[in-house]
């Protein structure tokens, strides 16, 4: 089962948002977390091979991620819940442990894409985020993860360690609309690569972006 190249990421838009203000603050381009407390020392990232995914689909571990994901977009909706975003990043790193990035045909798109949020909401760790990047890299390459979600995440690592972006994912809202978080590397070409991850165009999401501000000013 492979993961077609125009999938968009419903997630991207799903908590976008914690508003605009006379200062930038950041869009979470699926998205800004709720402010946690950092561990003092996070767990060791794991290094597990990233083809160990057995081909039978796991519905148990499909519905484990997606219930993880309901409890982190109500984190993000003003619904605190019991379990944090290093509880849930705990959880993915032993998952990724067991099974490397946890594939398409293991856990379905939207296993996947759950399994991405989260890594993407692991800001607090960003060695484990950096080794999800690689780890979501291949699958990609192999056809079990959403190109989306890899140049997201991608975009997050660049923006966390103040580089260029690649795709232009991670946006600011300012006083006069949104901004990218930091800029664009050949942003002349960011459309071909926006394209190729199966995003809609700069322009197009500036101006949801945009929208998303208002109603969050």
């Amino acid at each position: 089962m492979r993961a077609s190249p125009r999938r968009l990421v419903p997630l991207a838009t799903l908590a976008l948002l914690v508003g605009c203000a006379d200062t930038p603050r950041p869009v979470d381009s699926a998205a800004t977390p709720v402010a946690s407390t950092t561990p003092a020392a996070p767990p060791p990232v794991p290094t597990p091979s990233v083809t160990r995914s057995p081909a039978r689909y796991d519905k148990a571990l499909h519905d484990e991620l997606v219930a993880m994901l309901r409890r982190d977009q109500a984190d993000r909706e003003g619904r605190p819940q019991a379990e944090s975003d290093q509880a849930r990043t705990a959880r993915l790193k032993e998952i990724v442990a067991a099974h490397g990035w946890p594939t398409i045909d293991l856990v379905g798109e939207d296993g996947e894409d759950a399994a991405w949020a989260i890594a993407q909401h692991s800001d607090f760790d960003l060695a484990f985020q950096e080794r999800a990047v690689e780890l979501l890299r291949a699958a990609v390459a192999a056809g079990q993860a959403s190109p989306g979600n890899l140049a997201y995440l991608e975009d997050r690592v660049a923006v966390a360690k103040g580089e260029p972006q690649v795709y232009g994912t991670q946006v600011r809202c300012g006083p006069d609309g949104p901004v990218p978080a930091t800029p664009i590397r050949d942003e002349a070409g960011v459309d071909g690569r926006r394209a190729g991850a199966g995003l809609p165009s700069f322009a197009a999401y500036l101006a949801e972006m945009a929208a998303i501000c208002a109603e969050g000013g």
